[in-house]
């Protein structure tokens, strides 16, 4: 079966109404504190006033909203706490990222996270805050854009070119500020370095004053499983430290890939003495 007929197949079995709730429930998601309306609701899923309410009823009804006044103004309810407790059971990644990502926050003093990866879009699952009084809540779950995050880039560099193309064409290269990159050719150059140097530099490309440096772990067929990243406040750090963090990260996703039985693509890999030495200590 030809890629084309495989999506084709593909589309063929998802239901859109489930399509359009799904889209409900990530709007509200990334909404502000006290939610969205139905006219808010219906205006961002392009679809009629009547349709968004049956939605949110339905949804309200079974627990995944919740509406509070004035309004009502729709949030997420308490049901999706009860699915994220069982996902972290079912998915125990905490034994496996928390003492990697504990480690590079010691070595580096930056704030430390971990994402799988989700057809290209990193989905961070785990974060280790550095030293001191700046914390950068991301929310865990948090899905971020691919071109603009370190953790995005890292993981964009171990596919094929005709993939990052089709998730570029799929949803575009939105700018998030003034360094953001916004075509795909020069996001391809982008990802080359990065497969050459061993990992990704986001330089106030998702947001003003905050740099982020990621890179990629892998499983047993070699196959991305996701990225490791490390974020801070870009003010007075000099481009070598950023290289000297850099090759801490890639020192730790490469610890990641040795718990996953993994092996590196060859334009990932290192001859790094200090690798296995780091992977010893964590494993103690």
């Amino acid at each position: 079966m030809t890629e084309d007929a495989e999506v084709e197949a593909a589309d063929r079995y998802r239901v859109k109404s489930v399509q359009r709730a799904l889209r409900l429930v990530e709007l509200i998601a990334d909404a502000a504190p006290n939610g969205l309306t139905v006219t808010e609701l219906a205006r961002q899923l392009k679809t009629s006033k009547s349709t968004a309410f049956a939605l949110a009823q339905t949804m309200l009804a079974n627990g995944y909203l919740r509406d509070v006044q004035p309004g009502p103004r729709y949030q997420l309810g308490l049901a999706f706490l009860r699915l994220g407790d069982l996902v972290s059971r079912q998915i125990p990644l905490g034994d496996t990222y928390r003492p990697v990502l504990v480690q590079l926050t010691e070595a580096t003093g930056l704030t430390s996270r971990a994402a799988i990866s989700e057809d290209g879009y990193p989905v961070f699952i785990e974060r280790v805050d550095g030293p001191g009084t700046v914390r950068f809540h991301t929310l865990l779950g948090h899905r971020e854009a691919p071109h603009a995050s370190a953790a995005g880039k890292a993981i964009l560099s171990t596919l094929p070119t005709t993939d990052v193309e089709r998730i570029c064409g799929a949803h575009g290269l939105p700018r998030h500020t003034r360094n953001t990159i916004t075509e795909v050719p020069i996001l391809l150059d982008d990802l080359e370095r990065t497969r050459r140097r061993g990992f990704s530099i986001d330089d106030e490309e998702d947001a003003e004053g905050i740099f982020c440096i990621a890179a990629p772990f892998f499983d047993h067929s070699q196959r991305c499983v996701g990225a490791i990243s490390v974020t801070g406040i870009k003010i007075d750090v000099p481009s070598w430290k950023m290289q000297e963090f850099g090759h801490l990260v890639a020192d730790h996703a490469r610890i990641l890939t040795s718990r996953f039985n993994g092996q590196a693509p060859t334009l990932h890999l290192t001859s790094n003495p200090r690798i296995q030495n780091l992977v010893d200590e964590v494993s103690n």
